[in-house]
């Protein structure tokens, strides 16, 4: 061989240990990324983790964590930002710089950071608020001491102590159970230092078993068992929920560590996993010392003699080695003096013991049994404590009111965040009662530079007693729903710009003393003793002109009349009945004072959107009408209001909800709509009645209903009208259960037939949205389409878009595939049906609603279509029952015993 040959071959064994180690380096890798990808995935499906960098001056994401955090702007409008002192400046692995900026609080009993949770009231969340001093103000101070409320109620104390060799940061964990869409965080100051926060945290804990019906839980220990303290923390990403895991040295004299650190397979996902630990946490624990068979542990806090500290108690485990065949790890669990289990455990399956609830304080041990061939082990336990909630917050209705007063007026120059009424104070110019929850009963915004009409909202402080609105630059009438608010005793409204007459009925509880009204100053207000003189006299030149234009004006028509010839007559009666019936068929335009009175003052609210309230009305012909009303909160605004109107007026089809009538009175604005007496299609799928419950035939009729109002809507009207937010509470239903399509006034026209527009601002509901709107923010026609087969799955089966379970939601398509892919009809279709259904169409109607719902919008028919199917269904459906009534006949003609002859 020569030397070029040996060369050659030198290169290609050189290129193939090349290649070897490129596979290898890329298989670990790959390795890597798909453990990453598991935590990635797992962190996703927790995504309303909400971080705040207090003090911050703009969003930032850390690297190192993986959390993105905003600043505390959009949160609250007090305070002042602050950085530590430099040479305390700290870059965390777990907490990157937001333990380095702070927010203080010199100025205001309290302050309150408002927090908004997308999943909004009624669900659990994880709370966490970080403070660090940092000798942010060179003054060296060693303690600072203010107190820490959620919403209304006391959370904690916080006590910061800072020496030169603790110059860390504490953090305060909660999980809280919100009833109120917005959750507030207020710092109180109790004369013992500036309160300062450095960050916050809010995380939306889904499905967990950490809840409690009696209060919120305070963290107290959350302890990994076995680590090494070289490895630090571990919280999110690789938790889920964002706790933070942190050694646990208080057993290490009594215990031994197992360390599997290389352990990545553990079923994290698994059933009896409901608390979710993650990995890092679960492949490390501890066993008893020198051949021992018991772990003990207790957990002891200082409490005034007449409080019952309640606590709750996880323990959690996971088998990280391998036993020998025919060994076995069982243990028990002695709490507080009671014995729970035994309980054994299944290699790399996790188990959570509990929650098991305690008073006074947490005494444990686990103890082999004597069957046990193995010392128990414990990977982590965590212990909360019981924190009551005695407060409610201010009563929703009373919050909403005066919000919308803060909104309508632009106020901004008092101390209105966080409840009006708890805790510890109310707001500035605010005075509530001792209700459990509290109603506001005095307000006073003398001298606060109001403009503009008197706010309607004012009339909803149903408990108002003092209203003070005098020396402001108030314009517009008196509204006479003042009269209406039964515990108003002192009205002023003095030295302001009013005008028109005080109502009668305000004059009449003045006159009696039931109210103290104050109009002085109000220069174009007619006066009490006047009003009626004023609108009575009536000058005579006045009454002489009109009447002489009305003779002349008669006298022209008499001639016309005369003049025409019999053909030209006729068409101008024909033109004249055709105004007539346009003219009836156009929309009444109500004034506010009708609204006051067909609703009986907003006496019964039926429903509750975006745009507002809905009350049940009363026209003067008997109608009941359906009256939604402008809140000054709402997102809607005037504009928004303006193109509702103008649609519902053009708009019209016996599947679509009519407008009735409107009012437009500046701030005061309602939409008058027929009544639907059998409410919405989502509460009647919700009925646990059976009385109640829609019957197949009735479900396939509000299916085809629905069809051909969203059919009209895509294919009727030019240009398109998409509704964008197609759902099951959108589709209301009359006394005859006909489906009408409500809540299409703020959709989107499109000018070309491609009716494709990108849109900027959030639409439709989760469960209901195109994927491939999520994915292009395009939304066209065929994202009805989409919807609409959500809609229709939902009609067939009984179960929401978002079906709720132990381990999260679970999407409607998720839930109905695999049933599909069996065959299994029955267990589709609505069990309370009791199987009362045709078969064969409901498998039609099956296979309509998923032809409506391919990711991609070009594989969706067109409405047109869906109807025609759906039409042929329902026939489908009838001819069946035809065919059944038919051979009910022919039994009872013929006799029983005659009727399986006919097969």
């Amino acid at each position: 061989m020569d030397g070029g040959q040996i060369l050659l071959s030198y290169i290609k064994v050189w290129v193939i240990l090349l290649f070897l180690s490129a596979t290898f380096q890329n298989s670990k890798l790959a390795a890597k990324n798909t453990a990453q990808d598991k935590k990635r995935k797992l962190a996703a499906e927790n995504s309303g983790l909400i971080s705040i960098d207090c003090g911050a001056e703009e969003d930032y994401l850390d690297g190192d964590s993986g959390i993105t955090y905003k600043t505390d702007k959009d949160f609250i409008s007090t305070g002042k930002n602050k950085v530590v002192a430099p040479e305390n400046n700290l870059t965390t692995r777990f907490y990157g710089k937001m333990v380095n900026t702070l927010r203080i609080f010199p100025e205001g009993k309290r302050n309150c950071y408002t927090l908004k949770p997308r999943q909004g009231k009624n669900q659990n969340y994880y709370v966490r608020a970080f403070f660090r001093y940092g000798n942010y103000d060179s003054k060296n101070q060693t303690q600072i001491k203010f107190e820490l409320y959620i919403g209304v109620n006391y959370w904690t104390t916080v006590l910061v102590e800072e020496t030169v060799e603790n110059k860390y940061w504490i953090n305060y964990d909660i999980i809280h159970y919100s009833v109120t869409d917005t959750i507030y965080v207020c710092l109180v100051n109790t004369g013992s230092g500036v309160p300062f926060i450095s960050g916050l945290d809010l995380l939306f804990m889904n499905d967990s078993p950490y809840t409690s019906t009696n209060g919120s839980l305070l963290r107290r220990v959350q302890a990994d068992l076995g680590g090494q303290v070289s490895l630090g923390t571990t919280r999110y990403k690789d938790d889920v929920y964002d706790r933070i895991w942190q050694l646990d040295v208080s057993l290490t004299d009594s215990v031994s560590n197992i360390n599997t650190e290389t352990l990545t397979n553990i079923d994290i996902q698994g059933s009896d996993n409901p608390c979710r630990l993650p990995v890092e946490v679960l492949r490390t624990a501890v066993q008893p010392r020198n051949g021992l068979n018991s772990l003990s542990y207790n957990y002891t806090i200082w409490y005034p003699k007449d409080s019952t500290p309640e606590f709750l108690v996880f323990f959690h485990f996971a088998e990280i080695e391998q036993i020998a065949p025919g060994k076995r790890r069982e243990f028990t669990i002695t709490l507080n003096g009671l014995n729970y289990g035994p309980f054994t455990l299944e290699y790399l399956k996790p188990l959570t013991i509990g929650p098991y609830k305690l008073q006074d304080q947490v005494g444990f041990s686990i103890e082999a049994t004597l069957r046990s061939d193995l010392p128990p082990i414990l990977n982590a336990f965590e212990i909360f404590e019981l924190q009551p909630l005695p407060y409610s917050p201010t009563n929703q209705a009373d919050v909403d009111a005066i919000m919308a007063i803060k909104n309508a007026y632009k106020i901004d120059r008092f101390d209105w965040q966080g409840d009006p009424c708890l805790p510890i104070t109310p707001w500035t110019r605010l005075k509530c009662n001792n209700d459990n929850p509290p109603r506001i009963i005095s307000l006073n915004l003398s001298s606060s530079q109001l403009s503009g009409n008197i706010a309607v909202s004012l009339l909803n402080l149903r408990a108002i007693q003092s209203l003070d609105l005098s020396n402001n630059e108030l314009t517009g009438t008196v509204p006479e729903a003042f009269a209406q608010l039964p515990n108003l005793t002192i009205l002023y409204l003095s030295r302001n710009k009013l005008t028109g007459a005080v109502p009668y009925s305000l004059k009449e509880k003045s006159n009696s003393g039931q109210l103290q009204l104050s109009l002085d100053g109000n220069p174009d207000l007619c006066k009490i003793d006047t009003c009626e003189k004023k609108q009575g006299s009536f000058p005579v030149p006045v009454i002489a002109s009109v009447i002489s234009v009305s003779v002349l004006l008669l006298l022209g028509i008499i001639t016309i009349f005369w003049r025409l010839k019999r053909g030209r007559l006729n068409v101008l009666l024909s033109s004249s009945v055709g105004l007539s019936l346009s003219l009836k068929s156009k929309n009444k335009q109500f004034t506010y004072t009708e609204i006051v009175s067909i609703t009986n003052n907003f006496q019964t609210i039926i429903g509750e959107g975006g745009f507002g309230k809905v009350y049940l009305g009363n026209l003067q012909d008997g109608r009941q009408v359906a009256v939604k009303l402008l809140s000054q909160s709402s997102r809607q605004g005037y504009k928004e209001f303006l193109a509702e109107v103008k649609l519902l007026i053009i708009v019209h089809h016996r599947n679509l909800v009519s407008l009735v009538g409107y009012c437009n009175e500046q701030e005061n604005m309602a939409l008058v709509y027929e009544y639907m007496a059998n409410g919405n299609l989502k509460d009647q799928l919700l009925a646990e009645n059976s009385t109640n419950m829609l019957n197949w035939r009735a479900r396939l009729q509000i299916a085809v209903d629905a069809a051909q109002g969203l059919e009209y809507l895509h294919n009727g009207c030019r240009p398109p009208i998409v509704h964008r937010d197609l759902k099951s509470s959108n589709i209301l239903l009359t006394e005859n259960l006909q489906a009408k399509i409500a809540d299409f006034g703020l959709s989107k026209a499109f000018a070309t037939e491609g009716d494709s527009h990108v849109i900027t601002v959030p639409a439709g509901t989760p469960g209901y949205i195109d994927p491939e709107f999520r994915a292009s923010g395009n939304f066209n026609k065929k994202s009805d389409v989409y919807s609409f087969g959500i809609l229709l799955c939902e009609l067939l089966t009984g179960q929401p878009p978002l079906i709720r379970g132990h381990q999260g939601h679970t999407h409607i398509l998720q839930w109905v595939s695999p049933l599909v892919e069996r065959g299994d009809i029955q267990s589709i279709i609505d069990s309370r049906l009791q199987g009362e259904f045709s078969t064969n169409c409901a498998w039609k109607a099956l296979e309509i609603a998923l032809s409506c719902v391919p990711p991609t919008s070009t594989h969706r028919p067109d409405m047109s279509d869906v109807l025609g199917e759906l039409k042929e269904c329902l026939a489908m459906e009838m001819s069946a029952e035809m065919s059944m009534r038919d051979s009910v006949k022919i039994s009872l003609v013929l006799g029983t015993d005659m009727a399986p002859n006919l097969r």
